[in-house]
Order: structure tokens, then C-alpha cells, then sequence
């Protein structure tokens, strides 16, 4: 055997057993006629003595030992005399009578240790070795961890596990696919799957009443921290539930892997609708982790003073930051350049400092006399030391998703979004269509599968925008972690769907026939939700980016710095898939 014991498991109980170790070189150091190295594994640190006393040649083996040499070792297990506190097998080191190099190691490109001195691209370049960090080894783990718990769970929930392709056909909803060329099918193409979604319906069209797969999907779009072009997703469906059944459910595992990996019970969760976020947050993934509601501020100041901005403006909202009158000019200044960042996009902002003394300090003084100010802090509920935000716009949703960036960023200056405060809740009654400007039409907000409350069909044909979705979202600390809703199953209201997207029967034939014509076999009332894995580790484990806690991720040019990928493929692949590339450089 290469190890008898890993570098995580020995005790003091273990003193006098004789062990043969296996890992690499964390440290070395030599101290007078001793060296000690601290060995690592996959389990944790264990330290090694060679005395020079004891065998000269031995120690000398052991100081050319160089960080992340391979080596195995064999000693016998002693009570440390200078014992440390900070990792679980402190107590003991091991006395080496043997040592082999297994193999020798380069020095790496950067330290392998927590506070590393690795940049995130030097890292992702040399990843086999940045995951020999324990804490991004722990996520790992903690990942392992919770597909089992997710696993077992939906097991004893009768769900059964089936897998689906990955080479399906290309639909034209959602983001765009990544593609396939088929070499035995010139011409034409696979597209791999942004999820599985006519897969498991028609899972439930076969009797499979109660799938589950943690199913990679993928997405050809532009990324951010908490976006890969591929991705996890914990991807369910059911038959004969509504959405109480499939709410109740999932919140229930949500909270069994909130219980057993942070030790957090879960209450009953919040349900708020689309509309009420979206009033009261600006957003409909709201964080609420903590205040600074949304208050409306179109009656106080619309018309009330001699404000053009406010007097032309569609909505005009504000949040109350507690404590915060005494901002400097340079700190309303910084607020002022976040809001006009392109990626927020309001034109100003105007702030009413209502100080601790009792006076009033605004950038619209000269519009608005102190009694109106006044009316602003009773409507606000703002109170002495106190700072209100205000944005306004020609377009309520646009102003409104400013004005939650804004709250965000206060959010996060005044230190009250903590990892280890979790606030979760359900959105329902999302609209089920909303207009895409690069379209120009109306589009799926969720997918053209999802079911229109059946109070608002009749709108369908007039007024599909004020249709109502049977969709929901768990949100969790302001990030959407999973949805889903209930599913079209009869084959006319599918139709209708199609029809109100845009699609020409030919075309809704082309790409969805094969559904349309499985849901005339019988198709039962079914509806799904999937959670997205990397989303969910990241929270548990308190992580900024999916990324970390992804083996090997790519970077947010979408591109994985360690394969070189993706890259050119050799002229003779190309001829055989029958394709010629005119690149436009």
C-alpha cells in the first residue's frame, strides 16, 4: 500500500503506531539538526520530523525536498511537543524512518495555500493545481456533498433519476445554443441543450410521473460572475400537481440542505407576487436581507414645485438610508457617478438629508420649500439623521430597476447583505409574455411551455401582456436560484400560445411537433422547477462567482485557459464535416 493512513486522520490515540503517509509538500523547514515538513493531502496536514541525529542521510533526503514534491513517507506516529491548535492533527507529527519520492515537482507557478498569491487567470491557467487549496478543495465538497443530500431527498420522494441527451435539436427561444455539425448528416447541426425541458415533458407523456436529473445545460451568452456557458441544474418534473404541490416540495428539500449543510432553519417562506417586487424592490429577485423599500414619490414632488426633471417624469421613487445625513459631498458625488454608470443608467440623482439637529439639506432646495421636504420625510417615514435617495424617469420599470441597483450598492457600503444571514422567498405570477426591443415582438418570459393562469386566458388575444404566468421562483439573498411553473398540456392552448409568439403553424410543426403531437397520446397535467447547482453551492458556501465552486470553469470570455479552448480544428476535420469557414476578421 502506498498509505496506511491519510494526512487528516491521525490522533494522539494513535501515538507509537507505525504509518506509512502519502501526499505533497506543503512546507519544509530546518531548525537546527531537524527538518520538518508538513505533508497534504486531499484529508489535511500532517507534519514529518527527520532528525539528523537519527539518520544523517534520511535528513538530508528530506531538506532537497522541495513544495509539492510527491512523496511517501513511513514513521511512527509521537506526541507533538509544540502542538498546534489551528488544524485537527496538531497534536501529533510523525517520526520518519523512510522516505520516497514518488515524484519531484517544478516550483509552481503560485502558492498553494489559502491566501494565495495567484491571480484569478494564473489560477484557472494551472486549475489541477489551484484545487489542491483546501478552500477550494471545501467547495468541492460541500458540492459532493449537497448532490447527495439532493439525491436521497428525491428518492424518498419517489423521483426517479433518468438522463437525456445531449446532442438534441436547436430551438429558437431563450439564449442562443451552442451547435453541433453532424458529420454523417452534412448540412446540418445538433444544438446541445439549454435545459431539458421538451425531454422531461415528455418523460411525463411516458408515465415517469416523478423525474429528476442534475443535468448539465448550456448557453451561448455573454457571462458574468455567476454565469458559464455550462452549467448545473438540479432539472424536475411532475404529473398530476398544481403549483402548491411543487412549491411545498421543493421549499421542503431547500430547507433539508439549508438544515444540514449550514445548521439554518428555513420558516415557511414568503410568497410575493411579481408586481409587488417589482413595486416595493425594484427587481424580481428581491434581497431581503434588509430594508430601504421603495417609497413613491409622485405625489409629493410631481407638479409640487418648479422641478422640470420631476414634472415630466413617469415615476419618481426613493429609498430611505438609516443614518446616513452625514454623508460628505464626495460620498453623494460616488453615488451620483454609480447611478450614471452605463450599466445603471439614470441620468442623476437627488438626495434630502434630514439631519440629526432637525435641519434640511437637499439637491432641490431651491425647488421645493421646507414644508414640501417635510411632506417627503412623513411620506418616506424618514427620521432626523436619516438620508433619502431619489431617482426618477420617463419609464416606471426602467426607474425602478435603477433605483434597486442603488439600493444594492447602500446595501452593500452599509455592510447589511451577510453571507451567513439567509432570506428566501417564492415570486409567483410572473407575466407570462414580455416585449424584447431586439425582437420586436412579444417573447416567453420563461419558455412558450409555461401555463397562462387560467383567469387570464381570455386576454390572450387582446391583451396577452396582462396575462399572467403559472410560473414561481426561489430566491434566495437576492439571486435567483431556481423556477418553474406549470406546463401546457392540452394541444389547442399550445397552439394559442405559438400563434400569440409569432410562430407560423409550419414553424411551431418544425420545431415543436414532436411535443405537440405527443400531448394528443394523453399528456397529463405536469409541472417542473430547476434550481441551478452552482448557484446553490455558492451560496451555501458564501462565494462571490459560480466559479469557484466549479472543477474547471471557463473565464468570462468563455474561454478555459488550461485546455486552450475553444481553438481551431485541423482543415481535415473541417472537410470532413463538409464546412468551410469565411472567418469576418
Amino acid at each position: 500500500m502506498y498509505r496506511t493512513s491519510t494526512c487528516g486522520e491521525l490522533r494522539l490515540s494513535d501515538a507509537g503506531k507505525k504509518v506509512t503517509l502519502a501526499g505533497w509538500v506543503q512546507r519544509s523547514r530546518k531548525m537546527g539538526g531537524m527538518t520538518f515538513v508538513d505533508l497534504r493531502d486531499r484529508y489535511g496536514i500532517t507534519q514529518l520530523v527527520f532528525n539528523e541525529a537519527d539518520d544523517a542521510t534520511l535528513c538530508g533526503d528530506a531538506n532537497k525536498l522541495g513544495r509539492e514534491y510527491c512523496i511517501q513517507v513511513n514513521g511512527i506516529v509521537s506526541e507533538r511537543q509544540s502542538k498546534n491548535s489551528k488544524i485537527p492533527t496538531g497534536d501529533i507529527e510523525i517520526i520518519a524512518k523512510g522516505l520516497k519520492v514518488l515524484s519531484p515537482s517544478l516550483t509552481p507557478p503560485f502558492t498553494i495555500e489559502d491566501n494565495t498569491d495567484g491571480g484569478d487567470d494564473l489560477r484557472m491557467k494551472y486549475r489541477y493545481l489551484d484545487l489542491r487549496r483546501e478552500a477550494v478543495r471545501k467547495n468541492l465538497e460541500l458540492r459532493h456533498r449537497m448532490t447527495i443530500l439532493i439525491r436521497n431527498f428525491l428518492d424518498s420522494q419517489k423521483f426517479m433519476e433518468v438522463e437525456t441527451p445531449i446532442l438534441i435539436g436547436s430551438t429558437p427561444e431563450g439564449a442562443r445554443d451552442f451547435v453541433v455539425p453532424s458529420r454523417m448528416n452534412p448540412g446540418q447541426f445538433y444544438a446541445l441543450p439549454q435545459s431539458p425541458q421538451t425531454l422531461k415533458q415528455l418523460l411525463m407523456v411516458a408515465g415517469f410521473d416523478r423525474y429528476f436529473q442534475i443535468a448539465k445545460c448550456f448557453r451561448d451568452e455573454d457571462l458574468r460572475a455567476d454565469r458559464q456557458p455550462e452549467f448545473t441544474q438540479i432539472d424536475c418534473e411532475m404529473s398530476f400537481v398544481d403549483q402548491d404541490d411543487v412549491i411545498n416540495l421543493f421549499e421542503e428539500m431547500a430547507r433539508h440542505l439549508f438544515r444540514e449543510i449550514r445548521g439554518v432553519e428555513l420558516p415557511k417562506l414568503e410568497q410575493m407576487t411579481w408586481h409587488e417586487a417589482m413595486k416595493r424592490f425594484g427587481s424580481d429577485k428581491p434581497d431581503l436581507r434588509f430594508g430601504m423599500e421603495f417609497v413613491e414619490l409622485m405625489d409629493d414632488l410631481k407638479g409640487t414645485g418648479s422641478f422640470s426633471v420631476f414634472d415630466e417624469a413617469a415615476y419618481i421613487g426613493g429609498i430611505v438610508v438609516p443614518g446616513c445625513a452625514d454623508y460628505s459631498r464626495k460620498q453623494l458625488n460616488e453615488l451620483t457617478d454609480f447611478v450614471k454608470r452605463p450599466q445603471v443608467g439614470a441620468h442623476g440623482l437627488v438626495f434630502i438629508k434630514y439631519n440629526a439637529d432637525g435641519t434640511v439639506k437637499s439637491s432641490i432646495d431651491k425647488f421645493y420649500t421646507a414644508e414640501q421636504l417635510q411632506k417627503v420625510k412623513e411620506t418616506t417615514g424618514a427620521k432626523d439623521g436619516d438620508l433619502v435617495l431619489i431617482l426618477s424617469g420617463d419609464n416606471a420599470n426602467k426607474t425602478r430597476i435603477q433605483l434597486c441597483s442603488l439600493r444594492l450598492e447602500m446595501g452593500d457600503r452599509l455592510g447589511l447583505r451577510d453571507k451567513n444571514v439567509f432570506k428566501c422567498l417564492w415570486i409567483v405570477d410572473f407575466p407570462l409574455f414580455e416585449w424584447s426591443d431586439e425582437e420586436q415582438r412579444l417573447m416567453a418570459t420563461h419558455h412558450p411551455f409555461t401555463m397562462p393562469d387560467p383567469d387570464d386566458i381570455p386576454l390572450l388575444d387582446e391583451h396577452p401582456e396582462q396575462v399572467r404566468a403559472k410560473a414561481y421562483d426561489f430566491v434566495c439573498n437576492g439571486i435567483e436560484v431556481g423556477g418553474g411553473s406549470l406546463r401546457i398540456h392540452d394541444t389547442q392552448l399550445q397552439e394559442k400560445m405559438f400563434e400569440v409568439l409569432g410562430f407560423t403553424p409550419e414553424r411551431a410543426e418544425a420545431q415543436f411537433g414532436f411535443l405537440m403531437n405527443a400531448f394528443k397520446y394523453g399528456a397529463p397535467p405536469h409541472a417542473g422547477l430547476a434550481f441551478g447547482l452552482d448557484r446553490f453551492v455558492s451560496i451555501l458556501a458564501g462565494l462571490d462567482s459560480i466559479r469557484d465552486c466549479i472543477a474547471f470553469p471557463k473565464n468570462n470570455s468563455g474561454r478555459d485557459v488550461m485546455l486552450d479552448a475553444p481553438s481551431m480544428i485541423d482543415q481535415k476535420q473541417l472537410d470532413e464535416l463538409e464546412i468551410k469557414l469565411d472567418l469576418k476578421l
